[in-house]
């Protein structure tokens, strides 16, 4: 079985307070550079140079002596941290959390934890925090960024909330890396509010994508959903905002027992209303946050849909719209969908199954989302060779 990827630790904190920021390092940095750096120390050995200048020193063990400059002590491995990282560091706190991994395809900005919705499934749901220093934290993440990022995601809680600070964020990535494809999700209610579609729109970055979510063809059922009065209107005016300023959007539908009964009144809509619309994306659901309380109200097997996705795949393609399936295994689906479903479960939350080990497809397959380990469709199984 492939465990998830470790990303953020608890120690203990012996420094200033609030957050820094810096590129992961084992080994000595110049003291005139060392504030872009976190010098990470193993216990069995010592610091070996002045701890001066650093963003933090990070002991894997305890550290008897005193430093000036914030230190954190007592990680419990600190093996996660590997050099040419961007991490975060609590110091008042001690909590470490990685930002940017080179070698991964799935790197994210997470701009802010509120939401202007309250989706029924949401997996990370929504809380009322202070985000006005995080336009500024996101441009010194990206700066701190050594290697070009494959593909680079935006994400929260809702981006578009950080108004002015969105925009700046996305002209930073255009400014150091304009080669590199940005996908944002976002609900576009916000983009109901022309000026701020086209203040985001006039960074014209060449290569951002936007991920939109839409749960039915009518207010009543996707209202619900995303329990948001206005939400449907809002997001349909903010899609049709988009399109006329250029911004590229795609629509992304979570797959469970409140939009399957609806998906081909869905994807008619989207064919007949919104025809800029550049891909769909159907996904399955991931077992955290909301849903695990909303269990029995969202839950169907993937195995009991089949023929619902199969006649929505079918549809769009045939009117040559672009569309794949997300988060969903290989052997749950027909054989017939398995051109167009992707490996989209980011690499830090992805597992499979030790009967997985034996199918002949795991390394085209999505595999589960590690919430998934205990609570999954029943048609799991490895596909023998052929």
């Amino acid at each position: 079985m492939a465990f998830a990827i470790k990303l953020r630790s608890r120690a203990e904190a012996h420094g200033r307070g609030g957050r820094v920021f810096g590129r992961v390092t084992h080994t000595p940095v110049a003291a005139d550079a060392r504030r872009d750096y976190l010098r990470v120390v193993d216990a069995q050995h010592p610091l070996g140079e002045g701890g001066e200048g650093y963003a933090a020193v990070l002991f894997a063990g305890e550290h008897t002596g005193e430093l000036a400059s914030n230190y954190v002590t007592k990680y419990g491995d600190t093996s996660f941290l590997h050099d040419g990282y961007v991490a975060a560091v609590d110091s008042a706190t001690g909590f470490t959390r990685v930002l940017y991994r080179p070698e991964s395809f799935h790197n994210t900005l997470f701009v802010t934890d509120r939401c202007n919705s309250n989706c029924l499934m949401c997996s990370q749901p929504p809380k009322e925090v202070d985000d006005s220093g995080a336009a500024d934290e996101l441009i010194r993440t990206i700066d701190l960024m050594d290697v070009v990022p494959k593909r680079m995601g935006i994400t929260g809680g809702e981006p578009t909330l950080l108004g002015d600070g969105l925009a700046r964020v996305l002209d930073r990535l255009k400014t150091r890396f304009p080669e590199t494809p940005v996908t944002m999700l976002s609900n576009a209610r916000l983009f109901a509010n022309e000026q701020l579609t086209r203040t985001l729109a006039a960074v014209a970055h060449p290569l951002l994508l936007t991920s939109v979510p839409l749960y039915a063809n009518n207010a009543v059922d996707h209202d619900y959903v995303v329990q948001a009065n206005g939400a449907f209107d809002q997001t349909v005016v903010g899609l049709h905002h988009a399109a006329k300023h250029g911004l590229a959007v795609e629509i992304r539908v979570v797959l469970h027992k409140q939009t399957i009964p609806g998906l081909m009144g869905l994807v008619d809509y989207v064919y007949r209303n919104l025809p800029f619309v550049q891909h769909v994306n159907l996904m399955g659901m991931e077992n955290m946050g909301y849903v695990k309380k909303n269990w029995d109200l969202l839950w169907i097997d993937p195995l009991d849909y089949q023929q619902e996705l199969e006649a929505a795949v079918r549809y769009l393609h045939q009117r040559r719209i672009g569309v794949s399936l997300y988060n969903l295994p290989l052997c749950v689906l027909p054989q017939r969908l398995w051109g167009v479903a992707r490996q989209s479960i980011s690499d830090f939350k992805n597992l499979y199954l030790p009967t997985c080990d034996q199918c002949r497809l795991r390394p085209h397959c999505a595999g589960l989302f590690a919430s998934s380990e205990n609570r999954h469709s029943r048609g799991i199984r490895a596909i023998a060779s052929a």
